[in-house]
């Protein structure tokens, strides 16, 4: 039997495993482990790739948002709108804050945030939207943008699951005051650990977060504000700069497969099935090839049984997370969230992925929806 997982990483890493090798010795051979030459290239270089002037490493995608939060001063009594289906980290940073989400419905073309509905739920109190470039396809950031210079809101973009993706040529993480980068092991550019960065135009915002990453320090031993320890560490770094290199090239494979993936799904008949959509002039980087599926629960116990793994993301909309009940004031409505959430399923899919595997994933969903 056949068995292919979501993603191969060990696929990945035999691929470039002497430059991989070569580059963990030379920081072993260096004795310097934290916020050394290695993150500092790697921030010049993650910064020049997304198109913004600068970029600050930080221990993790959640501490991206959390610190770019801050740093665009939103904190108690603030309210940002943002994504009712979305990783638990999006919303988990702006509580941290101190600031109160707002949840937004979804598009249900692209799951990300409906910029239509944002006029209905902005208050006194609103000084931010964070939308989430969901799956790696990107908001819809020119109609966001204009809506937010008419408020004059902060825009901080959540790109954990986008790096590479594009406007008309534009990267996310480019468009608003902040971008936030996650670089988590399984995202389209991920390290051996956490690991996450802030992108911006903005001078004020970098040195902001340059500060709070490490104890509100720029000199030892004196603090200038409550910070925290975010720091990404030179392994990390070194490994994140030789996979760079190769990032659109991953990202171009990606995309291959997607599109072999959605014609091999009309060409046996699947219409019940929903292949994920792609905007005109966007560009989708397909961290997730997330279809949606009558009969989900059937669907996967099948797939699983052919030795295919699936993942649901998500099963649930952030409004009804019980860590929430708590945290937040009622908001009801985000039927196309729901709707999502109850069908959505993404599929294996790696640049290494062969076209005989995708073939064997799409007769087996056939045979499952049967």
């Amino acid at each position: 039997m056949s068995t292919i997982p979501l993603l191969d990483l060990n696929a990945q890493y035999r691929s470039i495993k002497p430059e991989i090798d070569a580059a963990i010795r030379r920081v072993m051979d260096s004795g310097q482990f934290v916020l050394g030459p290695q993150v500092q290239a790697l921030e010049e270089e993650i910064a020049r790739y997304c198109g913004t002037r600068f970029a600050v490493a930080v221990a993790s995608g959640t501490d991206a948002l959390e610190l770019a939060l801050r740093g665009c001063k939103i904190g108690p009594n603030d309210e940002v709108l943002t994504s009712a289906f979305s990783f638990f980290a999006s919303v988990e940073a702006i509580l941290a804050v101190g600031a109160q989400p707002v949840f937004i419905d979804i598009d249900p073309a692209t799951y990300n945030l409906d910029v239509a509905l944002l006029q209905k739920h902005l208050s006194k109190r609103t000084k931010a939207i964070l939308p989430v470039h969901l799956y790696g396809h990107p908001a819809d950031m020119k109609s966001l943008m204009e809506f937010a210079a008419s408020y004059r809101l902060k825009v901080i973009e959540d790109c954990a699951q986008a790096m590479g993706a594009a406007i008309n040529g534009k990267r996310v993480g480019s468009f608003g005051d902040a971008g936030c980068l996650s670089f988590y092991p399984t995202k389209n550019l991920g390290c051996y650990g956490d690991g996450g960065m802030v992108v911006t135009h903005d001078a004020s915002l970098a040195k902001e977060v340059f500060l709070l990453r490490a104890h509100g320090s720029r000199k030892r031993y004196r603090h200038l504000a409550i910070g925290r320890n975010s720091r990404l560490d030179e392994l990390q770094a070194a490994i994140l700069r030789v996979k760079l290199k190769r990032l659109d090239q991953w990202n171009k494979a990606r995309r291959l497969r997607a599109a072999l993936y959605t014609s091999l799904l009309q060409k046996n008949g699947l219409g019940q099935v929903r292949a994920p959509a792609e905007r005109k002039n966007y560009h989708h980087v397909y961290h997730l090839y997330t279809i949606r599926t009558p009969n989900r629960r059937k669907v996967i116990d099948r797939l699983e049984k052919q030795g295919i793994a699936t993942q649901v993301a998500y099963p649930s909309t952030l409004p009804s997370q019980p860590a929430l009940k708590t945290k937040i004031r009622s908001q009801k409505g985000f039927v196309e969230a729901e709707k999502a959430s109850r069908s959505v399923l993404s599929l294996p899919l790696y640049p290494e992925l062969s076209a005989k595997q995708i073939e064997f994933v799409v007769q087996s969903l056939r045979r499952a929806l049967l």
